[in-house]
């Protein structure tokens, strides 16, 4: 979070009432779930807690460690579906849950344990963004609190959520946030959960539509969709739709769209006929295999930073049907070891090497070149990764994202293609390397607009930039550049 966190700047504005409904009304109607577990802590909020202290004391990632918990502690069903609601949603909403913690605490947060402070953003999500009962979520966060940190931490955290319980999350922003009137995009940094300085990166990239910008933060807020894959040659959108109960995705002819799920216990995922992908990923991996080369396509492709492996599997697959090979670098022998088990039985050779140093013969047609960055466009899908960034991370990201794009360009043949893509809006990562790389590099920007269709609204430029609140995907990036003669 660091001193990204908004600070109130202007007097009480007038305070929200959730669609009109007081308070009894909305904890009668709330669930109560958990609130009969009185000789201890249930297992939902036990797992949930276990992932907050991990993320806090080791900077693991929930979305690799949840899984495991899951299956280790035999959760399934709503009892899965509760307990990564609590997890993803607290580390999603932590600047907010902070705030509104300080607020409420006769102690600043850096004199709060960090054992205390997992339980408090528990229970604070709970009382401000789930169904929970306000006496459930209390109840049972100073049960949980006097297992992690002693008896004695159970006054302290029992005073704290009966005053955040006094008040709704709309009522709460109102208090605390930065006055709309003078500082917007601190209001809705703050009111969907984003540090400052990333919602005004999203009101950059934006532009012209920065009108736009409550849309983008509250879609990078909300829980996303699970998207599958179809893996080319093996099964089509529509029988992986029929098989798994989802519906087919509106742009990618491969993906399908579930509402939630484990996606890695259906059938198809086991198989290996599915993967968990988002359907922006399958449009840029598609649009390697589509765009137009200048001249024959000998079918020498590279995948020039593959791991851990998704759009090597999917390009892979297309070269199959092509006759086409691909090359998959990845600098990582860890990642390596992905690439290969998500591309076994497909024509596609691993090597592990640094891509700006492939030792690679040139003469490649096709060049995806997904570049290492800050991964902002996939925010909603890694829920502790917004507090964790910091604008310095970009000075490195951006020299190495050119030098491999530069790679790349030694490495195509005359009139191939080279696909550029992030998984971020940041235009430091996006227009900036690709201006550069036209000015600097003997390469011509192609319009790939065509090759999303019929994805419309993608920005002004020829490149492509996808976004959660307009096409249902992560803000992905990519632009085609041939090449010159």
């Amino acid at each position: 979070m660091g001193n990204d966190k908004p600070r109130h700047t202007g007097g009480r504005r007038q305070r929200s009432n959730r669609g009109g409904q007081n308070r009894d009304d909305r904890n009668r109607n709330r669930d109560t779930r958990g609130g009969d577990n009185r000789g201890g802590i249930d297992q939902p909020r036990k797992v949930a807690l276990k992932v907050l202290a991990d993320v806090r004391e080791n900077n693991a990632y929930a979305n690799l460690l949840l899984p495991k918990l899951l299956k280790a502690h035999k959760l399934k069903g709503r009892d899965a579906a509760f307990t990564t609601e609590l997890t993803y949603g607290t580390l999603r909403a932590e600047g907010l849950l902070d705030a509104v913690i300080e607020a409420s605490s006769s102690r600043p947060l850096n004199d709060i344990a960090g054992p205390v402070m997992d339980v408090l953003r528990l229970g604070t999500y709970q009382l401000l963004r789930t169904r929970v009962d306000a006496y459930a979520a209390v109840d049972t966060s100073v049960r949980a609190v006097a297992k992690v940190a002693g008896p004695g931490a159970r006054g302290f955290v029992n005073a704290i959520l009966r005053k955040v319980s006094s008040k709704t999350e709309s009522e709460w922003v109102a208090e605390i946030a930065p006055d709309p009137a003078t500082d917007p995009i601190g209001y809705v940094a703050m009111k969907h959960a984003h540090p400052r300085w990333i919602a005004m990166e999203f009101a950059r990239a934006l532009g012209a539509q920065a009108g736009e910008l409550q849309q983008a933060l509250a879609a990078d807020d909300a829980r996303p969709l699970v998207h599958l894959v179809a893996r080319p040659g093996e099964i089509t959108a529509e029988e992986l739709a029929l098989i798994t109960g989802g519906e087919e995705g509106p742009w990618s002819p491969y993906c399908v769209r579930l509402d939630s799920g484990a996606p890695g216990e259906l059938e198809p995922v086991r198989q290996g006929l599915a993967a968990v992908q988002d359907e922006g990923s399958q449009l840029i991996a598609r649009a390697v295999t589509m765009a137009p080369v200048a001249g024959e396509d000998s079918g020498r492709w590279l995948d020039l930073c593959s791991g851990p492996g998704g759009k090597s599997a999917f390009i892979g697959g297309i070269a199959a049907i092509e006759g086409a090979k691909l090359d998959a670098v990845e600098v990582s022998a860890t990642r390596a070891e992905l690439v290969k088990k998500a591309t076994a039985g497909l024509p596609v050779t691993v090597t592990v090497a640094d891509g700006r140093d492939t030792g690679l013969e040139a003469g490649f047609d096709r060049i995806l070149v997904d570049a290492p960055c800050s991964g902002l466009g996939s925010l909603r899908r890694r829920p502790e990764a917004r507090w964790r960034k910091s604008p310095s991370d970009l000075n490195s990201l951006t020299t190495l994202q050119f030098e491999l794009l530069s790679e790349a360009v030694r490495l195509a043949r005359p009139g191939g293609i080279i696909v550029y893509s992030t998984c971020s809006p940041h235009l430091r990562e996006t227009r900036g390397i690709v201006d550069r790389a036209v000015a600097e590099l003997p390469v011509t920007e192609l319009n790939a607009h065509e090759l999303v269709a019929p994805m419309t609204d993608v920005g002004p430029y020829p490149s492509v930039q996808m976004w959660p609140h307009r096409h249902g995907t992560d803000a992905m990036f990519f632009s085609v550049l041939r090449k010159n003669d």
